[in-house]
């Protein structure tokens, strides 16, 4: 199913160029009562304020005795504030595109200025001035992530969905024992550690808001602890975002903070620069043509679910996943018996 309450993964199709278990993991998976279909309700019409909580820690302890804000999260309305990082090209863009056709505001960010400046100018071009906003940030830079919320409360306010897209392979496809110290530490910083940074920032602001937040964190191969052959240092930093998902749940949880939800989001394989860069061997080729989709595809189906989360009211964890297991499984059985979507993308050798 492609939206489910966060429980351990079993099965998370890795995308590039590995093949889905055996067909009865799968099935134990969707089998499974601890998987439950989500479909959220009609958000409510009413305008009734939400009752707050006021919890005051004890100086004594060594804690701030500043006064949290709690609250009891009721549906929210929208048109909803999105933040996306790394959304000046592939599906960070696809997905800034398809919440703006929703009616939402959105800002956008990357390292580079210029790319950000040709992202707003396309986005307003078609949206409207009044609904983008965009702004340089390194994910990898403390300093950085701050500003970005300064600028994302000074531009909306408040942020109702953060989503965390920044990511790097360093273009390199090739064994552990020929990376150059550049590209693992490229790798590394920006995934794990800027991904940190910014679920740090994320929940720091959305805790201190009426409406609280949802924060999605996705995922890549490798997420589902299978190998990355090539790409073994992107595939374990990919790992590592489950766990600090997991982590960070747990930690809200024994705070007792209700208002802030941390989730995870599967694009599956999408036909990025980042991926195509990677296609240069039998089975890289074959797996892109059977299983990616391009970025607007992906988005489509994407953004209603991830909308549909606050709309609903839901203070539970989601995995929402584009490729399911039984997807893949459907696609690459087609491809093998009927030859479906051969050199869909790339010439096969």
């Amino acid at each position: 199913m492609a939206v489910s309450y966060y429980t351990p993964v079993s099965y998370s199709p890795s995308y590039p160029f590995l093949l889905p278990p055996p067909l009865p993991l799968l099935t134990h998976r969707h089998a499974s009562s601890s998987y439950s279909s989500y479909s959220p309700p009609l958000p409510s019409s009413s305008s009734s304020p939400r009752k707050l909580h006021v919890r005051h820690t004890c100086a004594a302890s060594g804690v701030d005795a500043k006064p949290e804000v709690k609250l009891e999260t009721r549906p929210m309305l929208p048109p909803y504030n999105v933040l996306i990082t790394g959304s000046t090209k592939g599906i960070g863009y696809a997905l800034a595109r398809e919440f703006l056709k929703a009616g939402d505001n959105v800002i956008v960010c990357s390292r580079s200025a210029e790319r950000v400046q040709e992202a707003v100018s396309s986005l307003r071009n078609e949206f409207g001035e009044q609904h983008v906003w965009g702004t340089t940030c390194d994910v990898r830079n403390g300093q950085d992530v701050k500003s970005l919320v300064a600028y994302a409360q000074k531009n909306l306010k408040h942020v109702d969905i953060w989503i965390n897209n920044a990511g790097s392979n360093a273009y390199s496809y090739k064994p552990l024992a020929e990376a150059s110290d550049e590209d693992l530490i490229e790798v590394v910083t920006t995934n794990t550690l800027g991904l940190m940074i910014c679920c740090r920032e994320a929940m720091k602001m959305m805790i201190n808001q009426p409406r609280g937040g949802h924060i999605f964190n996705i995922d890549g191969a490798g997420s589902d602890g299978r190998p990355t052959p090539r790409f073994a240092a992107y595939g374990a930093t990919k790992r590592s975002v489950v766990h600090l998902t997991k982590s960070l749940q747990a930690e809200l949880r024994m705070q007792d903070v209700k208002n802030v939800v941390v989730h995870n989001l599967s694009p599956g394989m999408v036909t990025t620069d980042l991926l195509m860069s990677g296609a240069n061997t039998k089975q890289a080729k074959f797996f892109i043509n059977v299983l990616a989709e391009p970025a607007e595809v992906v988005a489509e189906y994407l953004v209603p679910n991830i909308r549909g989360i606050p709309a609903s009211g839901s203070t539970r964890p989601t995995y929402i996943r584009f490729l399911t297991g039984l997807k893949a499984y459907t696609q690459i059985f087609s491809r093998i018996a009927f030859g479906a979507r051969r050199n869909k993308y790339i010439v096969e050798d």
